[in-house]
């Protein structure tokens, strides 16, 4: 089976795509880990601390759809060039002249949202070599790099400590060249692409009343795991009087939690029915971001939350994936822009009403319960469309409940 699969498709794409979109995920949060020092510099209000992490964000989470349009209209390799070229200068603009300014600071936000975007490339670069029996492993494969938001949380603070924070963008140059190299040396496009989706696919399929839920679905878990990853710093940072670097350390092991199990989830999806994980998921994600709200007297006791709260917002992810699929088969490129989207606008609510809400009352409670209360609307929305999809779907066996 290993062996078939590594005959099957490209392996130096396959690899390509995993990198390229790795350490654009880690340039994408990389303002969340240096918020603190940004901040500090700065004089930013937490409403501003806040709007300046989640901007990536949402600037990722738009751009997927225009990145989207551009891999159908010429190739995926061409269209992940560009934007990482427009990651680049834009990381080199700041090292060299400096974020002066709030603004400034937004600025680098919309260009690292080139970043974000990097999901609608890496996935069909890769995807589209592999047979249908081999997209599971190829697609898992090349969206590991989720992984990379690790990185910029373990590594950003301390050497912004070491050299400050505004030498970190010239440094992260380093390895973004080194992978642009090797994606321009060894991706290749497939060489049968599916035909270009036009911008009216995008409107015809937001007729339908599932996609909606999906991108709901999406915007809890990813906006969730997301949200959480760019603001988690200044959260440890602010309630617990951490320093930037602890502080990284401890956001590092809650992303790595959300990050590792994804795979997990659509796995979990497989064996027991993607609407049953799922419940489950927003469920415990409800009740576990209910207790984050009231705050934990230690930073210790407050892993102890968050860690599982990133667990379970990571496998929901796969699991959102799984059921995708089985529902949107023949528009499945579409859906993925829709509700990558989506995920990402979550996300960015998320980081910025953190900042707003603690500004305005001083303290996180309002935002996390908001949020919760959001899941707990998923739960919800899950059991009042769980007897329809199952029914209308064909096919019991393709999303148990």
């Amino acid at each position: 089976m290993k062996s078939s699969f590594w005959k099957a498709g490209h392996t130096p794409t396959l690899l390509s795509a995993f990198l390229y979109f790795d350490l654009s995920f880690m340039v994408w949060v990389m303002l969340g880990p240096l918020a603190v020092q940004i901040a500090t510099d700065l004089q930013l209000t937490p409403a501003e601390k806040g709007l300046m992490v989640a901007t990536p964000v949402l600037a990722g989470a738009l751009l997927r759809i225009v990145m989207g349009v551009l891999v159908d209209q010429i190739k995926p390799k061409m269209a992940g060039l560009i934007g990482q070229v427009i990651v680049v200068v834009s990381l080199l603009t700041a090292w060299l002249h400096g974020l002066q300014t709030f603004q400034h600071a937004l600025m680098l936000g919309l260009g690292l949202g080139f970043a974000g975007a990097a999901f609608a490339v890496a996935l069909p670069l890769a995807s589209r070599w592999y047979p249908p029996e081999h997209q599971g492993t190829a697609l898992g494969i090349a969206g590991a790099g989720n992984s990379g938001t690790v990185f910029a949380a373990l590594f950003a603070p301390s050497l912004a400590v070491a050299y400050g924070w505004n030498n970190v963008f010239g440094l992260v140059l380093i390895p973004l060249a080194i992978a642009m190299f090797v994606y321009l040396v060894f991706a290749k496009d497939a060489p049968d692409a599916p035909p270009a989706k036009s911008l009216s696919q995008y409107m015809m399929i937001l007729k339908d009343k599932d996609a909606w839920w999906f991108m709901f679905f999406y915007s809890v878990t990813f906006g969730g795991f997301v949200g959480l990853a760019s603001s988690l710093t200044i959260y440890f940072n602010d309630l617990y009087a951490l320093g930037p670097v602890v502080a990284g350390y401890c956001t590092a092991a809650c992303v790595f939690a959300g990050s590792l199990v994804r795979p997990f989830g659509g796995w979990l999806a497989d064996r027991v029915g993607g609407i049953r994980t799922l419940l489950t998921m927003y469920i415990l994600a409800a009740i576990l971001l209910v207790i984050m709200s009231f705050g934990q007297p230690t930073y210790q006791s407050a892993l102890m939350v968050i860690i599982p709260t990133m667990a379970i917002l990571g496998m929901g992810n796969g699991a959102v994936f799984q059921l995708v699929p089985q529902r949107f088969r023949k528009e499945i490129g579409v859906m993925t822009g829709l509700v990558g989207m989506a995920g990402g606008v979550g996300g960015f609510y998320l980081a910025s009403s953190l900042g707003v809400i603690k500004q305005a009352t001083g303290s996180y409670q309002v935002g996390i319960l908001i949020f919760a209360g959001l899941a707990a609307l998923a739960v919800l929305g899950l059991t009042g469309v769980k007897t329809r999809w199952r029914t209308t779907w064909g096919a019991a066996t393709t999303a148990k409940v």
